[in-house]
């Protein structure tokens, strides 16, 4: 059940999922985005991993409830209980790796299946810094993405290039969508209030 009030200012909390394969940098864009940070060797993550970063537009405060999912196979089977009930996802590959551009695919596949109708999506090819070990053109993600009805960009999370933007841009497109055909978001005066409350006992 999802609770919804307008109340002044909105205040939007959005649970995001961030999925691609192992080694796209999905942690590393999660980490330059909420802290600034980041590692030339980060870990792998095991299951998942938890972020939250509030940012303010002109016409509403978004909180984002980040669930950064691993990429190894052995933890596919995981994916669903966290982006069930999401209202973003970003799907990411590695602009060097054709493969990861594969498994991307068929992780919007599996999203459009099983996700919900209203998901806000967005492709994200990841590591232009690696431009010249570049395996997947631009133009492959431009058409795939339009022709899924996708939010397409290409990021690095080593430089920080695109990445508040990419962030930015999802939390503007929660704002303009319908909040009665959104899943995965909740209205109301104070959402961190709410999060104290809730996040105990629900993902």
């Amino acid at each position: 059940m999802i609770t919804m009030e307008r109340m002044g200012t909105n205040n939007i909390q959005a649970k995001l999922v961030l999925l691609g394969d192992m080694g796209t940098g999905k942690t590393s864009l999660a980490l330059r985005f909420v802290k600034g940070q980041y590692f030339d060797c980060q870990e792998s993550t095991i299951g998942a991993a938890f972020f939250s970063q509030i940012l303010s537009l002109n016409d509403a405060i978004v909180k984002f409830d980040i669930w950064d999912t691993a990429g190894q196979e052995r933890y596919h089977s995981l994916a669903p209980m966290y982006y069930r009930g999401a209202a973003a996802a970003i799907v990411v590959y590695d602009i060097s790796n054709a493969d990861s551009f594969t498994k991307a695919k068929k992780w919007v596949e599996e999203l459009k299946r099983q996700g919900n109708t209203y998901l806000i999506m967005a492709l994200v090819g990841n590591k232009v810094d690696l431009e010249k070990d570049r395996k997947v053109q631009i133009e492959a993600g431009t058409q795939y993405a339009e022709e899924n009805g996708l939010f397409f960009t290409e990021t690095s999370a080593k430089s920080a290039q695109n990445v508040n933007e990419l962030f930015y841009e999802v939390a503007k497109r929660l704002v303009k969508a319908r909040p009665s055909q959104q899943t995965g978001i909740l209205l109301h005066n104070d959402a961190r209030d709410h999060y104290r409350r809730q996040f105990c006992c629900s993902i």
